[in-house]
């Protein structure tokens, strides 16, 4: 009995480790702003030597940017690759240092998984990476403060054509398209999650390309993606502290050069003609 309870309490204590922090995956990015007919491509597992030049020649061939979820391991066995990356002005992000499941790690090995890729990836790159990708999706408790250490920002997906089972290149291509939306983050794999996978995204990424250009979406990084986002969060807070007529008194908060925002102030009625106040004329 006592056995059987200890078991059910740490079976409890890993679920709430492993399984709670979905719950927490709001905080996590899954797409764009939906004003903006922009999509990031995106690429997890390398690099690879073969697989993932030969993805880079494609989006040189289609004036494509995309962003490449790297894990650190891989990368540190082909650095060329990763330059090659970078210099091509493509976006590179973390996907951890050995692709081991968060679920599998605790908080010592989450941070070591996280902060190795971290430094290797920003010195290779020449700058530290912005966002991560934690392998299938999978996060724990210990993510989240590793993530705010580094200061990189957690990106899921919200349409991946090909997951843990094969999915033929040309169904790919269709299921993109059909699911294709303003601000989507199309997850793709260059390099072997999945037997096969990166032979079938060849076949698939130049059509997928060209498809969703005709249905006339803009293909960027993730930051782009992002960033796009915030300048407009930010430009509607402008818009909303400058609002014409604003009744007297409205609390509004004031924006910072950086867009964040200041200390509430409360809107006075301007003087007439504006500056000073007039003094009265003397009487005659």
């Amino acid at each position: 009995m006592i056995l059987a309870r200890l078991a059910l309490g740490a079976a409890g204590a890993w679920a709430a480790y492993a399984w709670g922090p979905h719950l927490l995956t709001t905080g996590c990015v899954r797409r764009g702003p939906a004003a903006r007919r922009s999509i990031a491509l995106t690429f997890d597992d390398g690099p690879d030597a073969v697989w993932t030049e030969r993805i880079l020649d494609i989006l040189v061939h289609k004036h494509a940017r995309a962003s490449f979820f790297l894990v650190g391991e891989r990368a540190a066995r082909v650095p060329e690759t990763v330059r090659r990356i970078a210099a091509a002005g493509h976006e590179i992000a973390s996907h951890g240092w050995s692709h081991r499941s968060l679920w599998l790690c605790g908080p010592r090995r989450t941070e070591d998984e996280i902060g190795r890729a971290h430094r290797l990836l920003g010195s290779l790159a020449g700058r530290p990476p912005r966002f991560f990708r934690p392998p299938w999706g999978m996060v724990n408790a210990a993510m989240f403060g590793a993530l705010r250490r580094h200061q990189e920002r957690c990106v899921l997906w919200s349409i991946q054509p090909e997951g843990l089972r094969p999915v033929a290149a040309a169904q790919q291509v269709g299921d993109v398209l059909h699911r294709a939306h303003p601000g989507a983050i199309v997850d793709l794999h260059d390099a072997e999650g999945t037997r096969g996978a990166p032979l079938r995204l060849v076949a698939a990424l130049a059509p997928m390309i060209d498809g969703m250009r005709e249905m006339g979406y803009e293909l960027v990084t993730v930051g782009d993606l992002l960033d796009g986002r915030e300048a407009d969060e930010r430009a509607e807070r402008v818009a909303d502290a400058t609002a014409p007529g604003d009744p007297v008194g409205r609390v509004v908060a004031m924006p910072t050069i950086d867009g964040a925002r200041g200390s509430a102030r409360t809107r006075r009625p301007r003087q007439g003609g504006g500056g000073r106040p007039r003094r009265p004329s003397p009487s005659p």
